[in-house]
């Protein structure tokens, strides 16, 4: 007979184990009406006896609504009876940086009492840093840390180690990871940052050892680990070991580690591996209710890879019917399709067929017809028109020199200073002019043996200065008559 209780004997009270403070929780709402979660949450906190934590709270909201979060950390603020901790501190800094920008999250942390002033927000402050890509102000913050004994784990210097990737300062990597082992040991963060760098340095030895060392330090890798080191296997033509590598990183993709799917499927399109790639998908359908637009981008692009536009039409049709985004980077990828191959006709034809469907044409996709147009001499006519239309979809152009050269390659080509001069305005009026553009419109005249009219003066006026060259197109021009264009263009 087993050990156990006598019969009749009676079971004594077990001491009640502390709970923790809990968000109480939201009622539902009636169908068709809208809830305001932030109005709620902060209802609930006004009646609850033991209010938890801010931090607690933000994270019941969705990781995107900063503002709503925001006004949560506020409100608790205000509330005299509230206690809060070092943690609520650090997710109101953050917040603070998201919505109000770096100035407005260096005074609320100078606000902050001492005796908040821990590890979690200098970490914070240390984030918003690297997020607005301050170096020398995350550099001194990481030496204060140090100084007053914060830098216990590895968060700090993996938010270093992400910010010198972004600034392209590879080469401190490695030694914030030296500096990193003095006070504590990497985690999985760490390990999935140090395959980044050997995968952007394309090294491949670095890579396996780096890997190596993780399995030493027990850290155990994710998707992102094998997706990385498939990455770099596949960049480095060793498919073999990139499948593998795929395999183990498959086994760890799950609804929770939903972007793990995307990845399969570039993965295996650049493997160019059809069946894999169509069974990930048939996969995700079978998981999940509804595809993301990033997903459906993902699948349109790989099935354009391996040319299969009738599949990307279809799929294409499938987002048209399930996602009600009208995202334009959508149907952009059949359009490049179309664009590339030459197909100009399919392409206007498709363009009607998005606009209809509610889609407004962005940037990219007023871009992709000038290239489109470019190839076509006999349509010279819809370069400028689609630039125009590109330029007006923006409030501010990020300037792309390769496309004002090839413009410029094409007007200069066929002496067209009529063209030179309607896209010197252009651009001017885009707040983008330089000497190599003038330059441009001068070659232009001098294939057409004209004169241009007060060059120096408009180059005054657009703040550009003259080199060599400019000053030698100006002489061998200065022979010919003068070409009336450029009164009228400026």
């Amino acid at each position: 007979m087993g050990r156990g209780r006598p019969p009749g004997a009676q079971v004594p009270a077990q001491p009640r184990r502390p709970r923790a403070p809990q968000v109480p929780p939201l009622q539902a709402r009636p169908r068709g009406t809208r809830h305001c979660r932030t109005g709620a949450i902060a209802l609930h906190l006004a009646s609850s006896a033991r209010p938890p934590p801010v931090c607690r709270i933000a994270c019941r909201l969705r990781p995107r609504s900063a503002p709503p979060r925001m006004q949560i950390c506020e409100w608790m603020r205000t509330q005299p009876e509230m206690r809060l901790l070092p943690g609520d501190h650090a997710v109101h800094l953050d917040l603070v940086a998201k919505v109000r920008g770096l100035a407005s999250a260096e005074k609320f942390f100078e606000d902050v009492p001492e005796r908040a002033k821990g590890p979690s927000t200098c970490n914070s402050l240390l984030h918003a840093y690297v997020q607005h890509g301050a170096r020398d102000k995350a550099e001194a913050m990481l030496k204060e840390m140090a100084g007053a004994g914060y830098l216990t784990c590895a968060l700090p210097f993996n938010h270093m180690m992400s910010l010198y990737m972004s600034t392209g300062e590879l080469e401190k990597v490695p030694e914030m990871i030296k500096e990193l082992r003095r006070y504590t040991i990497p985690d999985l963060v760490t390990y999935n940052i140090w395959l980044t760098y050997c995968s952007r340095k394309n090294s491949v030895k670095s890579a396996e050892k780096v890997f190596d060392l993780m399995k030493d330090d027990r850290a155990v890798p994710d998707w992102m680990t094998f997706s990385l080191l498939a990455s770099i296997y596949i960049n480095a033509g060793l498919h073999v070991k990139g499948r593998d590598a795929l395999v183990e990183m498959e086994k760890r993709a799950s609804r929770k580690e939903r972007a793990a799917y995307s990845s399969l499927l570039t993965m295996y399109a650049s493997l160019s591996d059809r069946g894999n790639l169509d069974r990930v998908w048939s996969k995700m359908s079978q998981t999940f209710r509804k595809f993301s637009d990033a997903e459906y981008k993902c699948m349109l692009t790989s099935l354009t890879r391996f040319g299969d536009i009738a599949a990307a039409e279809c799929v294409y049709g499938e987002w048209e019917s399930e996602s009600g985004t009208k995202d334009s980077r959508i149907p952009n990828t059949i359009l490049s399709f179309y664009i590339k191959n030459g197909k100009m006709e399919k392409a206007e034809s498709f363009l009607q067929h998005i606009v209809q469907k509610g889609v407004k044409p962005s940037y990219s996709t007023w871009e992709l017809f000038v290239w489109g147009y470019l190839g076509n001499d006999e349509r010279t006519d819809k370069v400028m028109e689609c630039l125009k239309k590109a330029l007006s979809s923006l409030e501010k152009w990020e300037p792309n020199p390769q496309l004002v050269v090839a413009l410029f390659s094409q007007i200069e080509k066929r002496g067209d200073i009529e063209a030179a001069e309607e896209l010197l305005v252009v651009l001017r009026d885009a707040g983008y002019v330089t000497t190599e553009i003038y330059n441009s419109v001068l070659r232009t005249y001098a294939k057409a043996e004209m004169m241009p009219l007060i060059i120096d003066e408009r180059m005054d006026e657009d703040k550009v200065s003259m080199d060599d060259e400019t000053r030698r197109l100006l002489k061998s021009t200065s022979k010919y008559p003068i070409g009336e264009v450029s009164t009228i263009m400026s």
